[in-house]
């Protein structure tokens, strides 16, 4: 009997760090559209979740590093789609949704390419859920840096625009 515990013990221990080499070498977090304002002061990262338990997105920084003015996780949904901001104030911009990061976690299975894949079926509903990271930046925007966590795992994601 003891025997068997002791042994179970070791292959647990296998099992977890093949399930974080697996969940590592597969990051859930999907890119999709890149937008930027004319001046390349504010920018649109659409973000997804290929994965099946949410992702908190931890911190967003732009170029090196460098902390943005603003930055919001604006939420909408596949019909209605993203709005390009430089001002979460501006009449335009009240019509959709923006949330701080704290404020919200991203989905499983809300991947743009799942997304858009249904666009073109013709199967999307407002019940599809779409994310995008805004920054506002007082400088030409060249990368977005984008640190999230799933399963308590930190992962960085860069994206580059121009």
């Amino acid at each position: 009997m003891k025997k068997r515990i002791w042994l179970s013990f070791p292959i647990l221990a296998i099992i977890m760090v093949g399930i974080y080499f697996s969940i590592k070498l597969n990051p859930p977090l999907e890119i999709g559209t890149l937008a930027s304002t004319a001046d390349h002061k504010a920018a649109l990262v659409e973000v997804g979740n290929k994965g099946f338990r949410e992702v908190k997105i931890v911190d967003v920084s732009v170029n090196n590093h460098e902390r943005p003015s603003e930055t919001k996780i604006q939420v909408s949904h596949a019909l209605q789609g993203f709005i390009m901001a430089d001002d979460y104030n501006s009449e335009e911009a009240k019509k959709y949704i923006f949330v701080g990061l704290n404020d919200i976690a991203l989905k499983g299975g809300t991947s743009p390419s799942a997304t858009l894949d249904k666009l073109n079926d013709g199967t999307a509903s407002e019940n599809n859920e779409i994310y995008g990271v805004s920054v506002i930046y007082d400088k030409e925007i060249d990368k977005v840096h984008i640190k999230y966590s799933y399963f308590g795992i930190p992962f960085n994601e860069t994206v580059l625009f121009n």
